[in-house]
């Protein structure tokens, strides 16, 4: 006899697919719509944070409400007859886990980050959270096909709070793109499949390498500390408290120190080894702790024969420093960024390909402020009240109720921010000291030698080919007409293919 009917069988299926779902892409969203039917609550497509509606889904609560009186009666049963399929096991497990995880969600929470990490107080719960724990899955003699033991399950409840927040509050945007951009730092942190990750991964993760890609000022290095502070931590259950205080994140940008520098930061010195090296000193990759992450800002800039060294450390985990011959251990993660094409650093011999083959396990790319736009022009409010209020605090609906007219009325909705998040935070800043904002005129062939340069190389699609020439066109004629005459097309495609983030960079910029 199954444990599980038919019609509670489907409906486990979806909250085993929802609990394991990347809780920042769509998907998760049409999960709750298949798991709460006609009392799913209509709202945001993805899962963002918004400066004016910062409150928690409420379909979170209702899922649980549906979840726990069938978890519940599952386990009775269980206790009951003592058996069931592997199947019937695992949508047990999973439906257990999710309840449990919510219904201790806002303790991990209150608990907070820093210094309260190795404060057993802090983590006092856990005999209750042990309780219930044993109440789901200590029954009789049935063994559960994935669970584990209560100890490794806080420390993931804990990972998981600690990455979702991190991540929902520091990576923002309600647009697609930054909703994929959230739920790519989800899987480098847990990867795709967590079933995996729980099991064995969770202890591997600081092996992988993590390459972040993207233009200059798109919030690669929020994307880089994400990652690193979100880092599984091992829970000791007889101190009640987590093993390493905090992950510690430690940041080199390569472009702003000479080669010798950047050596010497990462693989530490000995006495000697060059000028000015009075005494021995220990690189990052030396202090970095086992939970610890080297982050490597700027790594397209990074000098050749600094390439080699740092090849051998992701090869091998072993490194030496400058002058010594004794090797040292790297324990940690190693995650890097540029903003350059290092396909084409990679032709031009600038990059080695063995390292860019070597890091590039794990991808990121961080959409511009240009692409989070075009998606969603709403996201300029949101992103404008948010940096608004961090630049001036109390201050800062004020601000935003001056910033955003002004954008308005001077660059207009087709400006494409070419310096993105970091030079909308200067505009902000700018409108708040002076009500003025000049930005830096861009030289107006630069997209068309870029676009040239692509289309040589055969990098871009029919239609990504299409809409960049219909821009610069109408970018010389101003006139969907006159556009659609010279290139033969009809005046709505030309309006479809006018790709309005191209177009501001190659528009002069007059500030009136």
């Amino acid at each position: 006899m199954s444990l599980i009917t038919a019609e509670q069988r489907s409906f486990l299926e979806a909250v085993s697919r929802l609990g394991y779902a990347n809780p920042f892409l769509p998907e998760r969203v049409e999960l709750e719509r298949r798991v709460l039917g006609v009392e799913f609550l209509e709202g945001e497509p993805v899962w963002s944070y918004r400066a004016e509606h910062p409150e928690p889904r409420a379909n979170v609560w209702r899922v649980v409400s549906k979840v726990e009186p069938l978890v519940e009666q599952l386990r009775k049963s269980l206790s009951r007859v003592g058996t069931a399929s592997v199947r019937d096991l695992e949508l047990y497990e999973d439906a257990a886990l999710q309840l449990l995880y919510q219904r201790y969600y806002p303790q991990f929470y209150d608990a907070g980050f820093g210094a309260q990490q190795t404060n057993p107080v802090r983590w006092r719960f856990y005999n209750d959270f042990l309780a219930e724990w044993r109440r789901h899955f200590a029954i009789g003699s049935v063994s559960f096909p994935n669970e584990r033991d209560a100890r490794h399950t806080f420390a993931c409840f804990r990972q998981i709070q600690r990455a979702f927040d991190i991540t929902f509050r520091d990576i923002i945007g309600s647009s697609l793109p930054a909703a994929r951009l959230r739920g790519a730092v989800w899987q480098s942190i847990f990867t795709h499949d967590m079933r995996r990750y729980r099991r064995t991964l969770y202890a591997r993760m600081g092996e992988f390498a993590t390459l972040i890609t993207g233009p200059s000022g798109t919030g690669k290095e929020l994307v880089a500390r994400a990652i690193a502070e979100s880092r599984y931590v091992p829970f000791d259950d007889r101190r009640l408290v987590f093993a390493e205080q905090e992950p510690v994140f430690l940041p080199i940008n390569i472009s702003a120190l000479s080669p010798t520098l950047v050596e010497s930061e990462l693989f530490g010195h000995k006495r000697g080894a060059f000028t000015g090296a009075g005494a021995d000193r220990s690189g990052y990759l030396e202090t970095c702790p086992e939970l610890g992450s080297v982050f490597l800002d700027e790594l397209g800039d990074m000098d050749p024969s600094i390439q080699v060294k740092l090849l051998r450390v992701i090869e091998t985990r072993k490194f030496h420093p400058v002058g010594d011959t004794a090797a040292r251990q790297f324990r940690g993660k190693l995650i890097a960024a540029t903003h350059r094409d290092l396909a084409e650093a990679m032709r031009k011999e600038q990059f080695r390909e063995d390292l860019y083959y070597r890091l590039c396990s794990d991808q990121i790319a961080t959409p511009s402020l240009a692409e989070q736009l075009s998606a969603s022009p709403g996201v300029l409010r949101e992103l404008v009240l948010y940096m608004s209020r961090r630049v001036a605090g109390a201050e800062g609906d004020a601000l935003a109720a001056e910033v955003l007219p002004w954008i308005g009325e001077h660059l207009g909705s087709t400006y494409a921010w070419p310096g993105n998040y970091r030079e909308l935070e200067q505009c902000v800043k700018n409108v708040l000291i002076r009500r003025n904002y000049k930005p830096a005129a861009v030289p107006r062939d630069d997209a068309v030698e870029e676009f040239l340069h692509q289309a040589r190389e055969g990098r871009l699609t029919a239609d990504e080919l299409l809409g960049a020439y219909v821009t610069i066109v109408y970018s010389r004629t101003g006139s969907y007409e006159e556009t659609a005459r010279r290139l033969g097309l009809d005046r709505r495609t030309v309006k479809a293919k006018v790709d309005a983030a191209l177009f501001g960079r190659l528009r002069d910029l007059v500030v009136r």
